[in-house]
């Protein structure tokens, strides 16, 4: 698979509508959380002389997108070691089998669980510059707040559905507390740039 952040927006949307099962949700979660962090960038580089914390958020933001981009490429192809995984079962001797069916599923969740991590720490950033940075991009922060929120809800989803949604998985529980510290700091942002 070509790797997905070299193809032209055009193209990855093509990809996403294709027939494969891979680009898939945990792919553009990733890239919404990615373009989050884009915004969160341009809208603390806005609020230098708002804010004295704006350089610094321009750090995290940046290292963030650094971050959860290349996790768009990584997700597809975890995800299709996943279905490979499931698919091929009968080719596996009966006592590995489930091993690599487990190793496959846990990639599968711990690279959605990075991108919702990710997501909430972006929604908080965008909340903080709602409220204290430069007026004229306030709504921006906003939306900002709120695709995070939605990259840490897809991804979170991911999680439960790749692990089985067992609640005993301290992943499951981490990736619904991401969601609800995620859903709280994008709720904050919308009110605050009313």
């Amino acid at each position: 698979m070509a790797n997905l952040l070299d193809a032209p927006l055009r193209d990855f949307l093509d990809l996403l509508a294709g027939e494969g099962p891979a680009p898939g949700g945990g792919s553009a979660a990733a890239v919404v959380v990615a373009m989050s962090a884009g915004i969160v960038a341009m809208v603390a580089r806005a609020s230098k002389e708002q804010w004295e914390e704006a350089g610094g958020v321009i750090g995290q933001a940046e290292t963030f997108r650094a971050r959860v981009a290349p996790l768009a490429q990584a997700d597809a192809e975890a995800y299709m070691q996943a279905l490979t995984a499931l698919r091929g079962n009968e080719e596996v001797e009966p006592r590995y089998r489930d091993i690599k069916l487990r190793e496959a599923l846990d990639r599968a969740a711990d690279i959605p669980l990075q991108i919702a991590e990710a997501g909430c720490d972006l929604a908080s950033l965008a909340a903080l510059l709602v409220e204290h940075g430069n007026p004229e991009v306030r709504a921006d922060a906003a939306v900002a707040a709120v695709l995070a929120e939605g990259g840490t809800r897809a991804a979170a989803k991911l999680v439960a559905v790749n692990l089985g949604a067992s609640d005993d998985d301290d992943r499951v529980r981490r990736a619904q507390a991401l969601v609800e510290r995620a859903a709280e700091a994008a709720h904050r942002a919308l009110a605050a740039a009313e």
